[in-house]
């Protein structure tokens, strides 16, 4: 049985490949601007997405997913980050990244079953798997202080960037795949940010894209928002 740090190993191996895939730009399957339009494991772009760029099984019927069951999230920092900032330690950086990937979770399960899409643990036939990755974060002017009201990460993370995959659950098949940026609009002292107020800055970020999930399927349910 594979022990849980290993699994994760795996699925960040896998995400970084299939991230790879989809926006590397090659001379197979790319439109005029140089994005696939079908990837390797045959989904094909979507058109005027509300993400930057999506993908998606032709023809998947997603009306039979009525619950989700959320992967643990994957956040990485962005490539170098560490270098230009040598005063942060790795433990600094392991919390960091624990924290954005409990706040996804929270997030996500708040906005989904808010929106009437109860989360699970254990796939079933009307369970639909999210995969999520946080990516590109970079943190400005961290305190690495062990105060409470240090900074625990300023969401400059104006690059960062989720990239997100469908499965069934069941039958781990990939349905979907969707990457999309969000630039977290920041005024005042770096210095003086808080980690209250960092945490709630990428805690709006997040919000939008569970809120998208939650569109698209209300979409595809046929459900109305008021």
């Amino acid at each position: 049985m594979i022990a849980r740090s290993g699994l994760r190993m795996i699925l960040s191996a896998a995400l970084v490949a299939a991230l790879c895939t989809a926006c590397a730009n090659g001379n197979n399957g790319k439109n005029g601007k140089g994005v696939t339009e079908v990837t390797h494991d045959g989904l094909h772009l979507v058109p005027h997405s509300s993400m930057q760029r999506a993908w998606v099984k032709p023809g998947e019927d997603f009306s039979q997913y009525t619950h989700v069951m959320l992967v643990d999230c994957l956040v990485s920092f962005k490539k170098n980050w560490k270098t230009s900032h040598p005063g942060l330690r790795a433990p600094d950086m392991d919390r960091v990244k624990k924290e954005l990937a409990e706040e996804f979770r929270e997030v996500f399960t708040e906005e989904l079953q808010k929106g009437s899409y109860p989360i699970v643990t254990k796939p079933d036939e009307n369970v639909l798997q999210v995969r999520a990755a946080l990516i590109n974060l970079e943190v400005t002017a961290p305190n690495t202080l062990e105060s409470k009201d240090t900074t625990s990460f300023k969401t400059s993370v104006d690059d960062m960037a989720i990239f997100v995959e469908f499965f069934d659950s069941v039958s781990n098949e990939i349905l979907a795949r969707a990457i999309d940026r969000r630039a977290a609009r920041y005024t005042g002292d770096v210095q003086a940010t808080t980690r209250a107020s960092n945490r709630e800055k990428a805690r709006r970020m997040l919000e939008h894209w569970a809120d998208l999930l939650v569109k698209k399927l209300d979409e595809v349910h046929g459900k109305k928002r008021g």
